[in-house]
């Protein structure tokens, strides 16, 4: 059985708070503890809570005063340029978030553009049915296609000579667009996307005109 993931909001319960504090405090104090014990580092933990008749210091009050000490030796720029507080604990976590997501919805509208490439060139849909918008990016993916093949042969062209880089593009061809041959007819199909991404912009603004 897979464990829920924990909502990070104020228990309302006040059972149901207290035994998360005891249940969260042991495990706080059991890390301190390893990271102590196995990398060797100075650790100190404060804990203060209505739920403890006094406030809880580990390991102890004089290691804890060491900790505190060392710290404070510290200059004043090493002391806080690792400090997080809340707020600046989320931001960072909302900036690494809508990176994450930018970065997922770029893949998945490479995915989706090469989709539709492939199902032209297969003719299972025609140029002339793609939305303006997918035309763009079918286009742009094309070219792309297109750089990594003409880059991939020029190095084989380079290296092995003009017959064998012939043969090792062809397979490089193969792999890359397994649908069908690329080269002239890659092109011709590239030019028919653009002429058709043209021919939606000219009708867009014939409309545009025809509203003035």
């Amino acid at each position: 059985m897979t464990r829920q993931k924990v909502k990070m909001v104020f228990i309302e319960n006040e059972s149901a708070r207290k035994s998360t504090y005891k249940k969260r405090k042991r495990g706080i104090l059991k890390k301190a503890k390893e990271l102590a014990t196995l990398c060797g580092v100075p650790v100190g933990v404060i804990i203060d809570s209505p739920y403890d008749s006094s406030m809880e210091v580990w390991p102890s009050r004089v290691d804890m005063d060491d900790v505190v000490s060392q710290w404070q030796r510290l200059p004043e720029m090493d002391r806080t340029k690792k400090m997080l507080n809340q707020k600046t604990y989320l931001e960072q976590r909302i900036t690494k978030g809508t990176e994450a997501l930018n970065k997922q919805n770029k893949e998945n509208k490479e995915l989706e553009m090469k989709e539709i490439m492939f199902d032209c060139l297969s003719g299972k849909i025609a140029p002339s049915s793609i939305d303006r918008n997918d035309l763009v990016g079918c286009s742009n993916v094309i070219d792309q296609y297109l750089r990594i093949l003409k880059r991939r042969m020029e190095i084989l062209s380079k290296n092995d000579g003009a017959s064998s880089s012939s043969a090792h593009a062809a397979a490089t061809t193969s792999a890359a667009m397994p649908i069908v041959e690329m080269g002239s007819s890659s092109t011709a199909f590239c030019d028919m996307i653009r002429q058709q991404q043209m021919q939606n912009n000219l009708n867009h603004a014939v409309m545009d005109l025809d509203l003035d």
